[in-house]
């Protein structure tokens, strides 16, 4: 087994200085999740500028027996791309591998390295009059490699899928350093196990992806949006219905904000301003497109809103009327996490239910959290469209951050109790991570988890490929 000086001077001859960083100051960046729950050490960060690269580091690697941690635009929520508190687990950053290899219009495909950055590859797609879906919160610094590690959902999904649904071939440094070229652009390839499925989801735990085919579609013709305030929770869903009984395959977005979020948001973002007047408990913001350049959205819109108006599940709305305040009204949604972050501490569980579940989730869990810790202020929010709800608690305003975090998983569990009730998912786009690895056996035991092991043990034996991650 190679000594870690050893592997350094190895590294450095195979990496240069632009592929390693040993320094304090350069490590920095890379040894706390965004979320700052989670710190740790490193003797240093590989950076390699190709596949060849990183599969000649990870050979290294896995001689030495060093254990490795993927790193893209380190977003994770759940300590996924964290080292661990030892030293001993080296970084390894893609951020290098930032290629758009190919774009085909005809085959509506696009061949991105890991490094690409989420907004970059929605850019790209655009330049080339084509449209690639994925839309989050931070892909303005989420990575290609990281949404297809954690099988990312977002904005779109009611739409487009997760990013497992927008994949169609990977390339991939296995854990022994092997690469596996499976940058296939078919829709049909039934040829044995789809084994770029493996890959989607496992969170960096069998191998680096290293690039990927994309799918595309036809950009957006038409447009239109709208924020809406409704009546309660199930007025939300009502409406939901109406747009998808109505036209399914014009609804990119369907988002539900409390009004508590709202609130937090109009307080704590400059610039951020609330097109409706006066204040109301819930909202949604509708988001329409298509690829037909007089599909009528506008009038699709306003029919849908009246007839909600009309039934009284929809008390007031606004429609933006050009793209600057398209823009504003998704500000308010996407600075969520920002605001609630500026507001105080916060317990955030993403969670996801069947879509007719929704409107019991949110006020179940809220009551259950009132109960459980008095003045605390649920702040639900999210993908309504699919069932996923981010069921976030802010800290009662006269309580320590700190005595509100120490009660952590009392609320996950908590909000938990309510999600297994209703037949859903402890955990719905951000993933496992570090986070919630000790709820795995409780919830995915018995077949399902032990197959998960097998196929570790298979892939990763000496299991270095991002430790502590996922599996319990």
């Amino acid at each position: 087994m190679t000594d870690t000086s050893t592997l350094l001077t190895q590294l450095s001859a195979l990496l240069g200085p632009r592929g390693l960083l040993t320094d304090a100051a350069s490590l920095e960046p890379h040894l706390a999740d965004w979320r700052a729950l989670y710190r740790g050490a490193t003797p240093c960060v590989v950076r390699p500028g190709s596949t060849a690269e990183l599969a000649a580091a990870v050979k290294l690697c896995a001689a030495a027996g060093v254990p490795l941690v993927p790193q893209g635009g380190n977003t994770s929520m759940v300590g996924g791309a964290t080292p661990d508190e030892s030293g001993r687990q080296v970084v390894v950053s893609l951020a290098r591998l930032n290629r758009v290899r190919d774009i085909d219009p005809m085959d509506m495909t696009m061949t991105c390295e890991a490094g690409v950055i989420l907004k970059a590859a929605q850019d790209a797609a655009a330049a080339a009059d084509c449209l690639f879906p994925l839309s989050l919160g931070a892909e303005g610094s989420a990575t290609i490699g990281g949404v297809l590690s954690t099988n990312a959902g977002g904005n779109t999904t009611v739409r487009y899928g997760n990013a497992r649904e927008l994949m169609l071939g990977l390339e991939v440094v296995l854990p022994d350093g092997q690469v596996w070229n499976g940058l296939r652009r078919l829709r049909k390839d039934n040829t044995g196990y789809a084994l770029r499925h493996l890959f989607v989801g496992a969170e960096g735990t069998l191998g680096f992806i290293t690039a990927a085919v994309l799918r595309l579609f036809p950009r957006a013709r038409e447009s239109a949006v709208a924020f809406c305030a409704v009546r309660d929770e199930d007025a939300a869903l009502a409406l939901f219905r109406r747009f998808r009984d109505r036209d399914e395959t014009a609804v990119r977005a369907f988002e539900y904000l409390s009004g508590e979020g709202v609130g937090f948001a109009l307080k704590h973002i400059e610039g951020c301003l609330n097109p409706l007047a006066g204040r109301h408990d819930h909202y949604v913001l509708v988001d329409l497109a298509s690829s037909r350049p007089e599909a009528g959205l506008r009038g699709l819109l306003e029919a849908v809103l009246e007839q909600a108006m009309d039934a009284g599940e929809v008390l007031d709305a606004a429609l933006a009327e050009s793209e600057a305040q398209k823009a504003a009204i998704w500000r308010i949604r996407e600075e969520h996490p920002e605001a609630q972050k500026r507001e105080g501490a916060s317990v955030k569980n993403d969670v996801s239910v069947p879509v007719s579940k929704v409107p019991e989730l949110i006020r179940r869990s809220s009551e259950a959290c009132r109960a459980l810790i008095p003045g605390v202020r649920p702040v639900p929010f999210g993908h309504l469209g699919d069932g996923n709800i981010h069921m976030n608690l802010e800290q009662p305003p006269d309580m320590d951050p700190a005595a509100f975090l120490a009660r952590s998983h009392d609320i996950m569990d908590t909000v938990n109790a309510v999600v297994r009730d209703l037949g859903g998912s402890f955990s719905a786009e951000h993933g496992i991570g570090r986070l919630k690895t000790d709820m795995m056996e409780d919830w995915r035991g018995g077949p399902e988890l032990a197959l998960m092991q097998a196929i570790k043990a298979a892939v990763d034996p000496a299991g270095l490929m991002n430790p502590g991650k996922v599996l319990p």
